[in-house]
């Protein structure tokens, strides 16, 4: 039988340290996010920290499976034999409460965002979560089918639970970090060196390997110390039933009748009456929209659309426009933004893939400005639009420059989630800067 080691491994300290940086770092950040998210001062930034906390914690969830894995194939070092028997079972409870920590806080954060309710602000909101910007990470399955009334009571039991283990997280690391320092300073048994390479071990001898029973007390008085203060905080916390619940419900405005956008745009029908068709210098072009974010500005484009133009100056009743718009190529540079976008509440990607602006009313405005009236749809919603434009041809080449505002209440954007613009502005920008040539005549 292999003797117990001295240390832990370089594996099981590395993942220690990095474990131990992101928890002490994550507590600070996660109480001072809570308030800021309120304070229309702090909105933008709190936002940024609130996804930089969900990308750590998962993060941290991740790397605790792996350390419990690495734990189980390789015994801890032996506590010394002087040690008394409580203080050993006080030892293995206090480890065990930390693994249950690490994995419960994760869990209970991602429980909540799953939710999508927001505690502070008591009204569902849809966030999703990007890890660091680089995979999405999905919500639990089943909550996000539920009601929004048991929504509303698991996003404010989960909240209070995460933010109750938070500060147990906090007293569980000043007892620890004391009791490191105890056997280092007053004990030197050498304990601290098991965790910190470079320190000398202690001479004191290594207690006897604990039974069986001694282990799993330890644990189940860890685990279970989590437990009890998660769910006391979970009851604690519990929401009465909220009266504006029907309001959010009913929140959204009715949808016109179903417009259901083609795949692709309709074969070329052109006859000697119909103005110049033009084709579209896509890699050129650019269709984008901007708005503002928790108070910040942004910005962004749609990376796939295709128009069937036919205008002419000269021939302006003639003129019209299709054009179709994949809403799943919305880009802002934001991988949170991005997959919020295709949600069913906002662009509703897999419901609805396409959007459609129909223009068949030209109107010349003076010197080189026109304007288009038609219909935009999208979803299930068509709203009247009028985009103003400015038209200049040079040597076969037209350049079309035009811009408007959308109220997203008419088109059923984020009513659910953001009904009163606190989030997301109202009005949302639509840049259309266009290259096209005129398209070869056909026989």
């Amino acid at each position: 039988m292999s003797a117990r080691p001295t240390r832990y491994g370089a594996i099981a300290i590395a993942l220690h340290w990095v474990i131990a940086l992101c928890i002490i770092a994550m507590i600070p950040m996660g109480f001072w996010m809570t308030d800021a998210i309120r304070e229309p001062g702090t909105q933008a930034l709190a936002y940024r920290v609130f996804q930089f906390h969900k990308s750590v914690g998962f993060l941290i969830l991740g790397l605790t499976v792996v350390r419990i894995v690495w734990r189980l194939a390789h015994p801890a070092p032996a506590l010394p034999a002087g040690m008394k028997p409580w203080e050993a079972f006080a030892a293995r409870a206090t480890h065990a409460a930390f693994y249950g920590l690490m994995l419960a806080l994760p869990l209970t954060g991602w429980l909540y965002v799953s939710a999508g309710w927001a505690v502070s602000a008591d009204r569902a909101l849809a966030v999703p979560t990007s890890w660091f910007g680089l995979v999405s990470i999905p919500h639990l399955p089943w909550i996000g089918e539920a009601s929004a009334a048991l929504r509303r009571a698991v996003a404010f039991q989960a909240m209070g639970a995460h933010a109750m283990l938070a500060w147990a997280a906090v007293a569980l690391i000043a007892l620890h970090v004391g009791a490191a320092l105890k056997h280092q300073f007053l004990e030197r048994d050498g304990v601290l060196a098991h965790m910190v390479p470079g320190l000398p071990h202690g001479d004191a001898p290594a207690a006897p390997l604990p039974g069986a029973r001694e282990k799993w007390l330890g644990r189940c008085a860890g685990f279970g110390l989590v437990l009890i203060v998660a769910q006391a905080a979970a009851i604690a916390v519990t929401p009465a039933p909220a009266p504006q619940l029907t309001a959010v419900a009913t929140a959204r405005p009715a949808p016109a009748a179903t417009q259901t956008a083609p795949a692709s745009l309709p074969a070329d029908s052109a006859d000697s009456s119909q103005a110049t068709a033009w084709a579209v210098d896509y890699g050129a072009s650019r269709l984008g929209f901007s708005g503002t974010h928790s108070g910040d500005g942004f910005s962004g484009r749609f990376e796939k659309w295709e128009g069937d133009i036919r205008f002419d100056p000269a021939n302006l009743p003639r003129s019209r426009a299709t054009v179709l718009v994949q809403v799943g190529s919305a880009r802002t540079g934001d991988a949170t933004q991005e997959d919020a976008l295709e949600g069913e509440e906002w662009l509703d990607f897999k419901g609805h893939p396409v959007a459609r602006f129909e223009a068949n009313a030209f109107r010349a405005l003076g010197g080189d400005r026109y304007e288009a009236a038609g219909t935009l749809t999208l979803k299930n919603t068509s709203v009247p639009v009028v985009l103003p434009f400015t038209f200049a041809e040079r040597d076969g080449v037209a350049t079309v420059k035009g811009s408007l505002k959308l109220d997203r209440r008419a088109l059923n954007l984020g009513m659910q989630s953001d009904s009163g613009g606190d989030w997301v502005s109202m009005d949302i920008g639509v840049l259309v800067d266009l290259k096209a040539k005129r398209a070869a005549a056909r026989s």
